[in-house]
Formats: C-alpha cells, sequence, structure tokens
C-alpha cells in the first residue's frame, strides 16, 4: 500500500475530503518522526511501538575488494508489532 491508498483509505473510512486525510496522515508521519529524532518511543496501543535503536560499531567487508572496513556506530528507527497487530496479520 502506497501513501496515496493510505490516504484514499482513510479519507473514505472517516468520511473526510482526501485533503484533510492527507493532512491527517502526514500529521502522525511527521508527530512520530519529530518523537523518533528527539529520543522518544511512540506507542500505539493495539498496533505497535516505533523506538530509536543504537547499533555498535562492527567489522565488515567490502564484498567486491574482500577489504575489512568497520562500519561505524548509528542509530535506526525500528518497528515492534503490538499482539493485536501479529493477531490480525496471522489469521
Amino acid at each position: 500500500m502506497t501513501k496515496s491508498e493510505l490516504i484514499n483509505v482513510v479519507a473514505s473510512k472517516t468520511d473526510t475530503t482526501k485533503k484533510n486525510a492527507e493532512a491527517a496522515v502526514n500529521a502522525m508521519v511527521e508527530a512520530i518522526t519529530n518523537a523518533l529524532a528527539s529520543g522518544e518511543k511512540v506507542s500505539i496501543v493495539g498496533f505497535g511501538t516505533f523506538e530509536v535503536r543504537d547499533r555498535k560499531e562492527k567489522q565488515v567487508i567490502n564484498p567486491q575488494t574482500k577489504e575489512k572496513m568497520i562500519a561505524p556506530a548509528s542509530k535506526a528507527p525500528a518497528f515492534k508489532a503490538g499482539q493485536a497487530l501479529k493477531s490480525a496479520v496471522n489469521k
């Protein structure tokens, strides 16, 4: 499902215009992004939890040159599905 398809579904389920649905979807994505950028967790009960996880520095090998390199430590967004979402997917 693309973002535009999601906007269409939100518009039809909430009986609102696509413009209002797009604003709502964009606001939600922006709120989650801003919370993660500031180091917060975002929990949506019944859906899941968004969080930032730290990745440690590690040694990797360039597959073309076979050269060993160090991949620097970084942060990455992560999502953990809630039980209700897991159950809905596994039906």
